[in-house]
């Protein structure tokens, strides 16, 4: 059997792909690049140079409000002419077997280029481009889709920045509605935000910051966004969902979780209000400190990705790798040859039929875990039913 690809997911899949699709890249960059890039500027539109010689005119003659009307059709023309056919420009750029190509030209060129990087991809390197991914679409009219983000060449000629029309022909990154609502969906059941259920045992401290960690990840991608804001919503979504998680960890309301943990902290953009989960410490050291929120939904034209990884409580934690790192038998506090015993389910703990639970079906049951980390001598006793008292001289 012959196996060939690189796997997906795996991490040195971008390696793999950087390597292979080397040879792409330089026939992208020295062939075609060359071959469909041609002129400095583009030549003046017609129309629009007779407007220009009539402003010129009117401005001799002294003519304002016959200026001031030029002026306004003016706006509505291009500069240069869309069709020049000594004007072309191709871009490209890739990232791992993501590419996308920027082309100023006509179509039937676009389906040209199209085609001979299919022919190279299958002649060259044995590869098949995908037909529904790989499209040709007018940047004005439609956005292409490129590492998670819309990417559209702007216009409207209402945009005047220093007597110009600023947005015309500038490209513009922006968060897919679609992206947002699928985010959206994994916090919300039957159409409203919920709580996480897998995150109920677990203490305050890391609930927030797990939240915290999501939604600045989320946030901080589409920083580079020009319609961030909409992503208001899902700032909005995830804060129920915490809350309510909250409230459904202490059996308590969202208003009360919210007045408990709510906080107000000062950002480059003015004071923000989020949520934060405090654990103080002993000796002086700072606190620990979850956040969610606080952060401006406002564009970045250099965002930069600066995540740090949230440091979690070291107190009273349910989690299993810490249970055996502490390296003692949660029964007898024992230290030597710590085992893991599981259940299957929290419900076979609380069978009806027994008289009296041995101990360490008391301690599962009230830490509400499927797994306890015990010593050999105690996991014998468990399977063999003599677990019946909580420390062993």
């Amino acid at each position: 059997m012959e196996v060939s690809g690189a796997p997906q997911g795996g991490i040195a899949s971008p390696i793999l792909s950087n390597i292979y699709l080397d040879r792409l890249d330089q026939f992208v960059e020295q062939q075609l690049i060359p071959e469909y890039t041609r002129g400095e500027l583009r030549r003046r539109t017609p129309a629009y140079a007779r407007l220009q010689y009539r402003i010129a005119v009117g401005k001799r003659l002294g003519d304002r409000e016959t200026v001031s009307a030029l002026r306004r059709q003016l706006r509505d023309l291009p500069s240069g002419d869309p069709h020049d056919p000594g004007y072309r420009r191709l871009k490209y750029v890739r990232y791992c077997d993501d590419f996308l190509l920027g082309f100023a030209g006509p179509k039937c060129e676009a389906e040209e280029i199209k085609a001979r990087i299919q022919s190279f991809l299958r002649e060259q390197l044995r590869l098949e481009l995908s037909q529904p991914k790989t499209l040709i679409t007018h940047a004005t009219s439609q956005a292409a889709k490129f590492l998670g983000y819309e990417i559209k060449v702007q216009h409207a000629d209402t945009k005047i920045t220093s007597g110009k029309r600023s947005a015309n022909g500038r490209v513009g990154l922006f968060v897919p509605g679609a992206v947002i609502r699928n985010r959206c969906a994994s916090y919300m059941s039957k159409g409203k935000p919920t709580h996480r259920g897998l995150l109920m045992h677990d203490q305050d401290f890391t609930i927030v910051a797990r939240y915290g960690a999501e939604y600045r990840g989320f946030i901080q991608y589409y920083l580079l966004a020009q319609n961030v804001h909409r992503l208001g919503r899902l700032r909005r979504v995830m804060e129920v969902s915490l809350l309510k998680t909250l409230a459904a960890k202490h059996k308590s309301s969202v208003n009360k979780m919210a007045h408990k943990y709510k906080a107000t902290i000062e950002t480059p953009d003015g004071p923000r209000t989020c949520y934060e989960a405090i654990v103080q410490r002993d000796n002086g050291r700072k606190p620990l400190i979850a956040r969610f929120g606080g952060i401006p939904l406002k564009r970045k034209r250099t965002a930069l990705i600066a995540d740090i990884k949230p440091t979690m409580a070291v107190t009273k934690r349910n989690e299993l790798i810490h249970r055996l790192l502490a390296g003692q038998c949660e029964m007898c506090e024992g230290l030597a040859g710590l085992q893991v015993h599981h259940v299957r389910k929290l419900a076979d703990l609380n069978r009806p039929g027994r008289s009296e639970r041995p101990v360490w079906v008391r301690i599962m049951a009230m830490r509400k875990r499927k797994t306890l980390v015990v010593c050999e001598r105690c996991h014998q006793d468990i399977h063999a039913g003599r677990a019946t008292v909580i420390t062993r001289k």
